[in-house]
């Protein structure tokens, strides 16, 4: 723990503008991202006495070992600047809205030269028409389903568009006349375009429109007769209606606005939002937070816009009409304004493009609908009790079992876990799985191909788990050394090879550099390393950490037999017992990091039993032999085209047109796969083999 005093700015140094402020620790890491009106007010109040801090930013104040700021022109800039660095640094102490799930969209990519009508998760692509959130992706297929009907756009994928082209035959859809088959020229690129705008704009809540349309079309087939084509049209129009019928008007005047509510306690709060377009609920999103960070209601208001906003594309890949959770409307209600509502709303304005306005619905059918958004939020907050009640006592219980077990002077809030898996001594690979406070960090998962003396793998297990602790910690003290605060040296020889030791990539949240800001690589150390297996596992990481110097990490490893932990240099292991939730947090880091090798390892496999006649071209690459893959369409095509039709593809020279037919000369292109003495046959089709055929340290 740090005194705040120790890195409290001279008086004067601040400056009194507006600004954006970060705190890091002692490793350079970024702990908390602030902003302020005036900088030296704001930063001055942390530095007050620290009895008289709120609990949650003492522990911020002293975790922190530094504080930098950045002053910007405006109240507004600073807004945009502190989410940037927030999603950047990913700060322990700042409130973080996470999705409990990927929530699925329907979309119109009307970007493409075939629109098409598709399911949708994650990250917005420019030029596609977004629609939902939604809670369950049944609930869109079966509103697509309906709508097909009526507007028979593409929903295929890419492949099956291709294929159904080259064989002059659409699919199924295209038969039973839920597909218009632009695929066969059955209807022209610019009418198709017509046909996927027309459903974009139904879904936008343009309804009424083509409801009065198909009822003028029915009435004039009745009167000439044609009562076939007027019972189909009559179909048309309910499946409409029932389309229409799952998102029921709720608001009378055309609305287009994102209703905010909270409802929670002082450690955590749950938010619900409702996205309301054309007066109809077009999707509903809902949060759970931990409030790692003492802010107010308004503040969480505040928080939360910018989280929910920050990624808006402003290039037209959601529309006011598409109701997608990053585009602006032209009214966000909330249940309390923000302390600085001028700023937010110019912010958002400018995202949106036209004003926007933050108010708090006070009477009418918003603020009824505002109501029951709220009680949304509290059921939430309710059910997300009733499932984690016990999470944050039983991980707090776990690492605090671990603290006593292991004799260590502090919980371990960092754990690394190695792994080693490799096919008898082939496809080496070594894992290395991430927990912090007890939870996985999957971003911060790395592998190592296990190299060996020779550089064609180690001799045993041993041998790879220390060669995998050795350059994880080599690449951490040069690092630590690179950075200017590492009393323990390294040569310069050691040094350049640890830099050149990049197997594993970056890693996000580490101490950053100073002069980029950006997060060096290894440069965070763990408080505990666990390596899968007993004494002669654990006996080589003590080795490797030895030769290198480390003495300030824990070290254990955990037997898979008896599950026993075993501690460097001790003739007999520590057992905890079976229902110990220390023992199952070990577990469970000593599985995710097997998995996790496992996993690596048949990639590489895989990877290695696949050769083709093209790998020995000299000067082709992987992006030049995909590309005369697309351009013939096959292995064979390819091998019967002369070197004036190869050379004929883009990026494709006369020379290495002529090096490919002279290595496709003669021989099949054939997938080929090593022989390995006693080794197990290629995997299926699916990639997947029996466990006990991949040995593992």
């Amino acid at each position: 723990m740090a005194d705040p005093a120790t890195y409290r700015p001279a008086p004067g140094e601040i400056p009194d503008q507006p600004g954006v402020y970060r705190f890091r620790d002692e490793h350079g890491r970024v702990v908390y991202v602030g902003k302020a009106k005036s900088l030296r007010s704001r930063l001055n109040s942390y530095f007050q006495d620290v009895a008289g801090l709120h609990p949650r930013t003492q522990q911020m104040v002293t975790t922190a070992a530094s504080v930098q700021w950045t002053v910007v022109g405006t109240e507004v800039e600073a807004l945009a600047l502190e989410y940037s660095w927030i999603k950047e640094f990913d700060p322990r102490f700042n409130v973080k809205y996470r999705d409990d799930k990927s929530y699925p969209y329907l979309a119109v990519t009307l970007a493409e030269q075939f629109p098409r009508v598709q399911v949708m998760r994650g990250a917005k692509r420019p030029g596609t028409r977004y629609f939902g959130p939604y809670a369950h992706a049944w609930a869109i297929r079966e509103t697509v389903d309906l709508l097909l009907r009526v507007f028979p756009v593409r929903t295929c994928s890419a492949g099956v568009f291709k294929r159904a082209k080259q064989q002059g035959r659409p699919c199924l859809l295209g038969y039973i006349d839920k597909c218009s088959a632009p695929c066969v020229g059955k209807i022209s690129q610019e009418d198709h375009h017509v046909l996927a705008e027309e459903f974009a704009d139904f879904m936008a809540g343009d309804t009424a429109r083509f409801t009065k349309r198909l009822t003028a079309r029915m009435q004039e087939a009745a009167a000439d007769l044609d009562y076939e084509r007027a019972a189909r049209l009559r179909d048309d129009i309910g499946a409409l209606k029932r389309a229409t019928e799952k998102n029921a008007v709720v608001l009378s005047d055309g609305t287009d606005a994102d209703i905010f509510a909270l409802a929670g306690d002082e450690l955590e709060a749950a938010v619900q939002v409702f996205h309301v377009r054309d007066g109809r609920i077009r999707g509903q999103r809902g949060w759970v937070v931990e409030k790692v960070e003492a802010l107010s209601d308004a503040e969480l208001v505040e928080h939360l816009l910018q989280q929910v906003y920050g990624d808006d594309p402003g290039d037209g890949a959601a529309t006011a009409g598409g109701a997608t959770a990053g585009s602006v409307p032209r009214e966000v209600l909330v249940p309390v304004l923000p302390p600085d509502l001028d700023q937010v709303q110019a912010w958002l304005s400018g995202l949106r493009g036209s004003r926007v306005q933050v108010r708090v619905a006070q009477r009418g059918d918003k603020h009824e609908l505002a109501e029951t958004v709220r009680k949304n939020a509290e059921h939430a907050l309710a059910l997300h009790r009733t499932r984690r009640a016990g999470d944050l006592t039983t991980r707090s219980q776990a690492l605090q079992e671990i603290q006593e077990a292991l004799g260590l002077d502090s919980a371990p809030l960092r754990i690394e876990c190695y792994d080693v898996s490799h096919n008898q001594g082939t496809y080496q690979v070594a894992s290395m799985v991430v927990f912090e406070d007890g939870l996985p960090r999957k971003g911060e998962y790395r592998t190592f191909g296990i190299r060996g003396p020779e550089g064609t793998g180690a001799r045993d297990d041993t041998a790879a788990m220390h060669e995998v602790i050795t350059r994880r910690f080599r690449r951490y003290l040069a690092e630590r050394e690179k950075a200017g605060d590492l009393e323990l040296g390294l040569g310069e020889d050691q040094v350049a090879e640890a830099l050149a030791d990049a197997d594993a990539g970056p890693v996000r949240s580490g101490p950053v550099d100073e002069s980029t800001g950006r997060p060096q690589r290894f440069a965070y150390p763990p408080n505990l390393v666990v390596v899968d297996g007993g004494p002669p596992q654990v006996a080589a990481a003590a080795a490797a950490l030895a030769e290198l110097g480390v003495d300030d990490v824990a070290l254990v490893g955990l037997a898979k037999r008896l599950e026993e932990v075993w501690l460097p240099g001790e003739d007999y292991p520590v057992i905890l017992q079976r229902s110990s939730e220390g023992l199952y947090l070990l577990q469970r880091v000593r599985d995710e990091a097997h998995r996790f090798a496992i996993t690596a390892h048949r990639k590489k496999r895989s990877k290695g039993m696949t050769a083709s006649a093209l790998d020995s071209v000299p000067g082709l690459g992987p992006a030049r032999s995909a590309a005369l893959l697309k351009h013939f369409g096959s292995l064979k095509r390819l091998k019967a085209a002369s070197a004036e039709e190869i050379a004929t593809v883009p990026g494709m020279g006369e020379r290495t047109a002529a090096a490919v037919v002279a290595a496709l000369a003669g021989q099949a292109v054939t997938h080929v796969a090593p022989v390995v003495p006693g080794a197990e046959p290629a995997p299926a089709a699916d990639g997947q083999v029996d466990a006990p055929a991949d040995a593992h340290g």
